[in-house]
């Protein structure tokens, strides 16, 4: 076992490129190294800024190793040099980029980085916001430019420090128009698409908010480690208390505003599952529509279990950090209250410290009913009242006698003090019940059974008077008893299938997650941790739970009761599903390619059935018929004979070729013999088989580097089948143009064109999308012509063609540009539709 201690990682994190993050991160290195550290550049990235190039002066840079792919030459990180190297410190630039495949080499650097913290060595790195896996759909819908190489936020969030290089977008945009981040032909083009003000704004948002929730939890961390209950107000958050009743809508939004006058401010929902407070009476229905209303205004929904309310409430505000605790006036009556004693507002005001507390008005104030209690049949207040009353509210009922006395005849008076007892056993339960009874049968005794003014024990109605008011409360007391024990226990129940209703509800709404579901569990019970073993733990203060074969749930805090262990069984057996699910899903996942394979060969039988099949018949029918010798052919038939076994032979020979190149391609192993090409040079090669298409002048157009017969091919291929579909009596379009170091050549029809959501059908082997004639090919050609076009580091991509139609973009890097770098184009610039890509169909 290596007991080397694990390197430290510091990433520098950007909203957009330029803004300064490679920079800064060599600054560091030489300020390290001032200081004595032993530094080294593992690799760095300075796109040709000569500021950014300078800072390595001084610094010692290990050479990159030289690597070849597919015909291209590269240049990656020699990891295996830095380690052998063994730096303390190593600079490695852009965290997201993808590695060249081959020689036993990491996907993606970031698994380098991973694998030089397991070797003790600190590494800084740099990254921008938009190669963030959470947030990659998001800066997409903001840019229009998707994201192909990102980073797990897990990844990021395990840094030892995550810094933001933050700068304006009025700023970045005066570097851009100065030069200082891009070559002069890129920027009008860069300025105009991905840095536009609005652009930059929103990713320097996202960039802001992201740091400030890691911010949050190093915090949230720091706090819990070392034992901090009191709030900090370094972020307003604003918990709202809902019960499930009419009133819970009021409460969100004045919550909600609350948080609004705040920037950053966050909204958490909070629901107890108990069976006092505000378990009690819950509308399931009521809660559901309040969580979407939480979620629509941008808060969270909670869902906890607490010995009472108002020490959940305060518990989980302070666990989240909250500045503000809103919750409703009560619902219960005056009398209620003075008989029930405080209820959930006032012990929240009473424990809450420094968490402000609002108690917000409603319609349903005071309107209420009287909320059982969870940990013993009767209220505090009720075990005080009781005992009270019954010796209280016999005394009065003597002295209201006595002022009716000869109205009133014995048996009435005898009724009445019996109510007096039910009415202090409904109160006090059995003991309150006891005391009333012997305090009413001795006022009874002395005041309105003769003689009066005297004790007659001996008399046996005395003593029978006494014994059936003793048995008559007892049993009285008992039924109120054993009645509010089933309604306590119906409540509980009721709390917890809430719970496990809104587990539910979290797993329909996409939380089903074994992360995610931990969590839950550990907010849920308001425990310190959750987490899932293979072996349950020996150490005390946990409790341990099955969560299925081989699974336990371990949590630590708090000691759970026996009801809230019945419920945390079911939270594991959903952990323990959730597991199974994600086992089942990883076992599809590596079925899934044998499927894909499997499907591709059905595809190929089916189609090699006929397509292969027709030329090869019309050839074999031309040879023979010229073989014949009982018929004489005339110089013309035989030239026509000749010809049709030529074309066969030669439609033969296109779709075993595609069909080789495309074989070729998924096993990686095509060939490319990359150079610099001009379209005038492929061009004619590729228009030569077919008619109607028209030209633009492409003279002007800068030399791409690709294979010339492979990009001959592509073009043919996008060509015939434009040609195709664009109606008779018009032609199909080919033109170019050049754009940010790269050459778009279009290719446009005028045909009925596709909706978005079957185009990247197009590109699937072996069928023929909307074509009502399937007798022309094998339906290779769009297939083919990506996987042509991405292998020679481009992009194919379909777009609708204004008036109607569809126009396919082959986009190709320029030739000079290209030869300059050595390497595919850096993830430092974010290219349109995957110009990052490599290989693969």
């Amino acid at each position: 076992m290596s007991d080397v201690r694990p390197g430290r990682l510091k990433v520098y994190l950007g909203a957009a490129p330029g803004v300064g993050k490679t920079y800064r991160m060599l600054d560091e290195g030489r300020r390290r190294a001032a200081r004595g550290a032993d530094v080294v550049v593992g690799f760095a990235e300075c796109h040709g800024r000569p500021g950014t190039e300078a800072m390595l002066d001084g610094l010692e840079v290990v050479p990159r190793a030289r690597c070849s792919y597919r015909g291209g030459h590269f240049q990656e990180m020699d990891l295996a040099a830095v380690l052998a190297r063994r730096p303390q410190v190593a600079i490695v630039d852009e965290f997201a980029h993808s590695n060249v495949p081959g020689d036993g080499r990491n996907a993606k650097r970031w698994q380098d980085i991973e694998t030089l913290l397991d070797a003790g060595i600190d590494v800084v790195t740099a990254l921008n916001v938009q190669h963030l896996a959470s947030l990659n759909d998001v800066v997409e819908k903001i840019t229009g430019v998707p994201q192909h190489e990102t980073v797990p936020d897990e990844v990021v969030r395990r840094a030892h420090q995550v810094e933001l290089v933050d700068m304006p977008p009025e700023g970045l945009r005066r570097r851009m128009a100065h030069g200082n981040i891009y070559t002069p032909e890129k920027i009008d083009a860069a300025l105009a698409n991905y840095f536009r003000p609005g652009n930059l704004t929103a990713l320097r948002q996202l960039a802001l908010l992201w740091v400030a929730d890691r911010v949050d939890e190093a915090l949230h961390t720091y706090r819990a480690e070392h034992g901090i209950g009191g709030v900090w107000e370094t972020r307003e958050r604003v918990v709202v208390a809902l019960t499930g009743g009419p009133e819970g809508d009021t409460l969100i939004r004045r919550a909600a505003r609350i948080a609004d006058r705040s920037v950053g401010g966050d909204l958490l929902a909070v629901h107890v599952a108990r069976s006092d407070g505000l378990a009690a009476g819950v509308s399931h229905a009521s809660l559901a529509r309040q969580r979407r209303l939480v979620e629509d205004l941008g808060g969270s929904y909670h869902s906890v279990v607490g010995d009472g309310v108002a020490t959940a409430l305060v518990e989980f505000a302070r666990t989240e950090n909250a500045t503000q605790l809103v919750l409703g006036t009560s619902r219960r009556g005056r009398l209620e209250r003075f008989l029930t004693g405080p209820g959930t507002g006032e012990t929240v005001t009473e424990l809450s410290g420094d968490i402000d507390v609002h108690r917000v008005t409603h319609e349903r104030a005071g309107r209420g009913t009287l909320l059982p209690s969870r940990r013993r049949t009767l209220s505090t207040a009720r075990l005080i009242a009781g005992p009270v009353a019954g010796l209280v509210l016999p005394v009065l009922l003597t002295v209201c006698l006595a002022q009716v006395r000869g109205t009133v005849n014995l048996t009435s008076e005898a009724l009445l003090f019996l109510l007096a007892v039910v009415g202090v056993a409904c109160i006090g339960g059995v003991t309150s019940a006891v005391i009333a009874s012997l305090t009413a049968s001795l006022l009874l005794n002395y005041w309105f059974i003769p003689p009066i003014g005297q004790f007659t024990l001996d008399d046996p109605n005395a003593l029978l008077a006494l014994g059936v008011f003793t048995v008559v409360a007892a049993t009285v007391a008992a039924v109120v008893d054993r009645s509010l024990r089933l309604s306590r226990r119906s409540a509980r129940a009721t709390a917890e299938a809430e719970t496990m209703s809104s587990l539910a509800g979290s797993i329909v709404r996409g939380g089903a997650t074994i992360p995610a579901l931990l969590e839950r569990t550990r907010e849920t019970f308001g425990m310190e941790s959750a987490e899932l073993v293979d072996e349950p733990p020996d150490a005390n203060g946990v409790t341990t739970v099955p969560a299925g074969p081989g699974a336990y749930l371990v949590l630590s805090g708090r000691t759970l009761s026996s009801s809230e262990r019945r419920v945390l069984a079911a939270f594991a057996a959903h952990v323990g599903s959730a597991v199974e699910r994600a086992q089942l899903a990883e076992a599809a996942a590596e079925i899934e390619p044998v499927k894909a394979a499997d499907r591709m060969r059905t595809a190929l039988l089916r189609a090699v059935g006929h397509d292969l099949r027709t030329p090869l018949a019309a050839g074999w029918a031309a040879v023979t018929s010229l073989r014949s010798r009982d018929v004489e052919f005339s110089a013309e038939d035989r030239d026509e004979l000749l010809a049709t076994a030529d074309e066969s032979m030669a439609k033969l020979n296109r779709l075993v070729e595609n069909l080789l190149d495309l074989s070729r391609l998924e096993a990686g192993v095509l060939t490319l013999n990359l150079r610099a090409t001009t379209l005038e040079e492929v061009l004619p090669m590729a228009l030569a088989d077919t008619t109607g298409v028209e030209v633009a002048d492409t003279q002007e157009i800068p030399a791409v580097r690709a294979d010339p017969p492979l990009l001959e091919r592509v073009i043919a291929n996008l060509v015939a089948n434009a040609a195709r579909h664009t109606p008779p009596g018009q032609k199909a379009l080919v033109t170019a143009s050049a754009l940010a170091g790269r050459v778009e050549l279009r290719v446009v029809d005028r045909g009925p064109g596709l909706p978005a959501d079957s185009r990247e059908r197009l590109f699937e082997p072996f069928q023929r999308l909307g074509d009502t004639d399937n007798t022309t090919g094998l339906g290779l050609g769009l297939a083919l012509a990506r996987g042509l076009t991405e292998a020679m580091n481009g992009t194919l991509t379909p777009e609708d063609t204004p008036g109607g139609g569809l126009t396919m973009v082959v986009s190709l890097p320029f030739a000079e540009q290209t030869e300059q770098t050595g390497r595919t184009e850096s993830s430092e610039y974010p290219h349109p539709r995957g110009a990052q890509s490599i290989g693969g169909v």
